[in-house]
């Protein structure tokens, strides 16, 4: 790790620059990591209840700050200035849902002629290595289940949102001791010293590739949230329109950057006609209103990947092609006669592209949905709880999602298999999760 370079970024809305940051050192990473186990000892003996009301103050402090926050993530990932309030308000709710849960968090206790009482204690110095496609969202997630717990957090935000993991550190730090909450900007050297040093939870939401890494070089608990290649099931009992709707909401949603955004599509051939049609249709319309693509790196790899669909015989129907002028904007694209040997079915893409592959029955299409290394999550179509139950059953996923390709009851866990990582990321169990649990065995004592 080099002692200081510059973290340069530039908008993908119109490719001006937006600024340069020094990155972190391995002094700051060390002399961090040094604060945190300091500060972690006070700030794990106060009482539950003042942890909690702090970490409710920073929720009402971000939430008065949206705007500001907003502005920032538009400017450094275009993410547009609606959407980019709504993640920072949801991380302003996911800070005061665990301000009210941390708290409440208990233990068990086991009662014979003795008593064992399990009891929740911190862990201890938390890394937490966040995205860029939902940043505050994403990071108030781990910082407010690890924070309200009595764990300390070394907070790395993406290198391509470097200016909005700064002031989202700026809103929420003052609140806490000093050394409690600390913010480090690098890119993956900074992150990879930080997994290597003395911590003992790693939390990630990113790529599989650097989950994979961060595996292979920490002894430290992990928690791993890489990529995905969602799979869409569309039965043939479905309103084709609607279901084209729902496809297009999860494929374009964001320019494609969720998570859990749709990446492959299987639709009974018997409904793909009207399907088809109506999701052309739908993505033209989103194609009025364009979203840029994070950077032109990452819109370089999106089209790496429609082109060689194209190639291996798919057909885009529309989109499918860099558009000119600044920025970093790909359109939303459908792609059909998509097959299950192309890269586009079996790797996460992370951009609005639709490839849709034809399937005789429902079966072959679950078959189909089922395949791959990821495990993140899965939606199905269907009007048939028989079908339903069995989709939910074989999907090789953390999550499967019904009628719906978003959403989810508030306070809702995620718990991702396979190549897409483990751990829950999300809920009261990232209470546990950011806990470990020591029991006490009370026994009688043997004195007159």
């Amino acid at each position: 790790m080099t002692a200081m370079h510059a973290i340069d970024v530039h908008s993908p809305l119109d490719d001006q620059p937006v600024g340069w940051l020094p990155a972190a050192g391995e002094d700051d990473v060390t002399a961090a990591l040094a604060a945190a186990r300091t500060a972690q000892v006070s700030w794990a003996a106060l009482p539950a209840a003042e942890r909690g009301a702090v970490v409710a103050r920073a929720a009402a402090e971000l939430k008065a700050r949206a705007d500001d926050l907003a502005t920032v993530i538009e400017t450094e990932t275009g993410r547009p200035f609606a959407s980019a309030r709504e993640g920072v308000l949801a991380g302003a709710g996911t800070l005061a849902q665990y301000a009210e849960l941390g708290p409440l968090h208990r233990g068990r206790s086991l009662h014979g002629t003795a008593v064992d009482f399990m009891i929740p204690e911190p862990r201890g110095v938390v890394v937490a290595l966040t995205p860029w496609n939902d940043p505050v969202a994403v990071a108030c997630g781990l910082l407010g289940a690890a924070l309200v717990t009595g764990n300390t957090v070394v907070h790395k935000p993406s290198e391509r949102c470097p200016h909005t993991g700064l002031l989202l550190d700026t809103v929420l730090r003052p609140l806490f001791p000093s050394g409690v909450l600390q913010t480090l900007v690098g890119d993956g050297t900074v992150g990879a010293a930080l997994v290597r040093g003395d911590v003992d939870v790693v939390a990630h939401v990113g790529s599989t590739a650097t989950g994979r890494a961060i595996a292979a070089s920490s002894s430290a608990k992990l928690l791993l949230e890489n990529g995905g290649n969602d799979p869409l099931l569309i039965d043939d009992d479905v309103d084709p329109k609607w279901a084209a709707a729902q496809a297009a909401l999860g494929a374009f949603a964001n320019a494609g950057q969720i998570c859990v955004s749709v990446e492959r599509i299987y639709v009974h051939k018997s409904i793909a006609v009207p399907f088809l049609e109506e999701l052309v249709r739908l993505a033209r319309e989103w194609n009025e209103q364009p979203q840029p693509l994070v950077d032109v790196r990452h819109r370089e790899f999106v089209h790496a990947q429609v082109a060689d669909a194209v190639t291996a015989g798919a057909r885009a129907l529309v989109g499918g092609e860099i558009p000119s002028g600044r920025g970093a904007f790909y359109p939303a694209t459908v792609l059909t006669d998509c097959t299950a040997a192309m890269r586009i079915m079996c790797e996460e893409t992370f951009g609005p592209v639709a490839p849709v592959q034809l399937v005789p029955t429902f079966d072959e299409g679950l078959a189909q949905a089922c395949s791959g290394d990821y495990g993140l999550a899965a939606t199905v179509l269907t009007g048939s709880m028989e079908h339903a139950a069995r989709a939910w059953r074989a999907l090789p996923v953390g999550t499967v999602k019904v009628n719906n390709v978003f959403g989810g009851a508030p306070g809702g866990a995620a718990q991702p298999r396979g190549a897409s990582g483990s751990g829950f990321g999300y809920g009261p169990e990232l209470l546990d999760e950011m806990t470990t649990v020591k029991v006490v065995h009370l026994g009688v004592s043997g004195r007159s």
